[in-house]
């Protein structure tokens, strides 16, 4: 798995945390990471972005964007709104493709949705994981409504013959109401494939260090994890 896209059901719904969790696991496991911000959108010039947010929970990660846009839009109208050129799915795939040549591990990072746009013509972040030919890792949310989004979501990847190797909670609550004990159960059987993961709600304030430590204990062993998906749900089962 040398480039893993990793796209959300919505906008801030913890993707960001997920991916850092996904680089900092693969980090304690020995290998090299880089982390790939598709569109950046609503950051300054000279802020730092989701990928430089990664690199600080995770650890030594080489961060990058291909491009970023003032608003906080989609990337398609934040590139119109400012402008500039706007993101190609092809930028991302070539930019994608020269990190993963001095890579172990290439994290994609998208802006919203898996069908957000980039550019007039409609391009996505589905069209960018078609031309890697990558998996997409599908962080979801834990409570009402994310049956329909992750179903929906899952659809379109099978449609378009992307792989979708697992579904993460982006943000799992401390005390999680019935909506999201039964969605443990539920999120695979509508996505068509496994949970991998669960990161706990406010990760992304923790201490670097701690957040590094706790890491592996909410993915699952595809991700390098040591996540129980089932031990988890009986634990969580209302």
């Amino acid at each position: 798995m040398p480039v893993l896209v990793i796209t959300g059901t919505g906008t801030e719904i913890g993707k960001t945390v997920v991916t850092a969790a996904v680089a900092a696991t693969a980090l304690a496991a020995g290998r090299s990471v880089a982390v790939l911000k598709a569109a950046q959108t609503g950051v300054a010039p000279d802020e730092p972005g989701d990928a430089w947010e990664v690199a600080r929970l995770a650890g030594p990660v080489t961060a990058a964007e291909v491009a970023r846009f003032p608003e906080p839009l989609a990337p398609g109208t934040a590139a119109r709104r400012a402008g500039r050129p706007p993101v190609r799915p092809v930028e991302v795939a070539e930019a994608a493709g020269k990190l993963a040549a001095e890579h172990d591990l290439v994290l994609v990072e998208g802006a919203g949705g898996l069908l957000v746009r980039f550019d007039a013509e409609g391009g996505t972040l589905a069209d960018a994981a078609s031309l890697l030919g990558a998996p997409v890792l599908l962080v979801a949310t834990a409570g009402l409504g994310t049956l329909n989004t992750t179903e929906l979501t899952a659809r379109e990847l099978r449609a378009r013959g992307l792989e979708l190797p697992g579904v993460v909670i982006g943000s799992w609550p401390e005390a999680p109401d019935l909506a999201a004990r039964c969605n443990l159960a539920d999120l695979p059987d509508v996505a068509g494939a496994p949970l991998l993961g669960a990161v706990a709600a406010g990760a992304g304030d923790l201490a670097p260090p701690v957040f590094r430590r706790a890491a592996p204990g909410w993915l699952a062993p595809p991700l390098d994890g040591t996540w129980d998906a089932a031990g988890f749900g009986r634990r969580e089962a209302p």
